[in-house]
């Protein structure tokens, strides 16, 4: 079953009336057998969820296939949604819990893939300016972030990296928003020591001295 376009939504895949419709009314007409409704969803939600799950795995392909089997889950799942709720977090709750249980079983807990599997790298052209820079930086932070327990780490990317709110992340994490607030301010204070110890400018625990069980 193949729930996700295979490319962007337009006016023939898409009705103009749809983007109005709330997620609550999709998920009612889905839940009577409305399959449109359902591709509805999946269109306003696949983009952004497949760029939160790039966030932990950095490998589009992968991160395409972790995003169809949440789109089955939530389709298997319909009947288990709390309508007095909102359907976004729902979803990128089972999106995220999805990527780290994927991430576990290849027993990666906290690790990431850093370099694609593909093609090697072509040498870039000396008249443009060289791509490999960013690329170098977003490394760099993800070896960084790679040294932060997975509890924290997920908290920093879904607040900093994808701009959630902390009652949002709270609903997706399922946890308190005090505690969500608590866990974002022990992850930046970590990322920082961190990156500076990275930088060589100070002393900062390692990462082992790091994973401890707080909150």
């Amino acid at each position: 079953m193949r729930l996700m376009s295979q490319r962007p939504p337009s006016a023939v895949d898409r009705p103009p009336a749809a983007s109005s419709v709330s997620d609550a009314r999709l998920v009612e007409e889905a839940r009577a057998g409305d399959q449109q409704a359902f591709r509805d969803l999946v269109l306003r939600y696949e983009r952004r969820l497949i760029r939160v799950v790039m966030r932990f795995v950095s490998d589009h392909e992968l991160a395409q296939d972790l995003a169809q089997e949440t789109f089955l889950r939530v389709y298997e799942r319909l009947d288990q949604y709390d309508s007095s709720r909102r359907f976004g977090p729902w979803l990128f709750r089972i999106g995220v819990n999805l990527t780290l249980d994927y991430l576990r079983k290849r027993k990666r807990r906290g690790r990431w893939v850093l370099f694609s599997e593909g093609p090697s790298e072509r040498q870039p052209d000396p008249a443009v300016a060289d791509p490999r820079k960013e690329i170098d930086l977003n490394q760099e932070v993800r070896l960084v972030l790679e040294g932060i327990p997975e509890r924290y780490r997920s908290v920093l990317i879904l607040r900093d990296l994808e701009n959630f709110s902390t009652s949002e992340i709270a609903a997706i994490m399922n946890r308190k928003e005090a505690t969500i607030r608590w866990r974002l301010a022990e992850a930046r204070d970590r990322f920082r020591k961190l990156w500076m110890k990275r930088l060589g400018n100070v002393d900062a625990p390692t990462p082992d001295e790091m994973n401890d069980d707080e909150m």
